[in-house]
This record gives structure tokens, sequence and C-alpha cells, in this order.
């Protein structure tokens, strides 16, 4: 999950970015009361970066790591902290490999060029 200058995001925004439906995102919301988005007044969800984060550690818990709902609720409860420092890590550490693939495709393209380019003197 990348940062950026938005203050809020829609739901289809937020599905978008954790690959999943709409309706998981809206069930999730029932199910995790640390989840507050705001609402406009036509009633459309508007998830802030906190939801954001927290969003990315359910997602973490349930998805990647297999915990069930109320698995996933107690390890929130009690271990908040460890969580949250992992999700950090974890978004860090996308960022960097998002960072040297771009590098990569950047260096492969000059190759390319390289190669095409005849070599004089």
């Amino acid at each position: 999950m990348a940062k950026s200058e938005k203050i809020y995001y829609s739901i289809g925004e937020v599905a978008k970015t954790f690959q999943v439906n709409t309706s998981l995102i809206r069930f999730w919301e029932k199910e995790f009361d640390v989840l507050k988005p705001r609402k406009n007044k036509k009633g459309n969800r508007l998830f802030t970066e906190r939801d954001m984060r927290y969003l990315h550690m359910i997602y973490n818990l349930v998805k990647e790591k297999g915990y069930t709902l109320q698995g996933a609720k107690e390890a929130l409860k009690s271990d908040f902290d460890t969580i949250e420092k992992n999700v950090v890590l974890l978004e860090t550490l996308q960022k960097a490999h998002d960072f040297l693939k771009g590098l990569d495709l950047i260096l492969e393209e000059k190759l390319k060029n390289q190669k095409t380019i005849p070599f004089t003197r």
C-alpha cells in the first residue's frame, strides 16, 4: 500500500488496493470495530490512512496468514503493536521491491538501447 496525498479513499479504491470485493470491505467493517470510515451525505464510505492501515492488518491476518475472523480479532486485541509493526515492515519492503523493479526496467531499457545503437570510434 503506497502513501499518498489523499485524505479519503472510496470503498472502490480500497477494494482495488487489496484486490478484494467491496462487499468484503463492508463485511470487515461490520466485524472489526477498529474500522470506522466516515460517510458522506450520500452514505458513501470514506476511508482514512488509519482505516487503510487497519485494513492492511486485517488483510494480512485473514488472507495471507489464514486466521479466522475470530482469531484475527483476538490477535488484534492481544498483540496489536507487533502486528502493526509487521505490516509497516511489509509496506516498506513492498515499496523497496517496487522501486527495485522499476529500476530494473529502466536498466533493461538502457541496455536494449545500447545494443541497438552501433558502436563507432
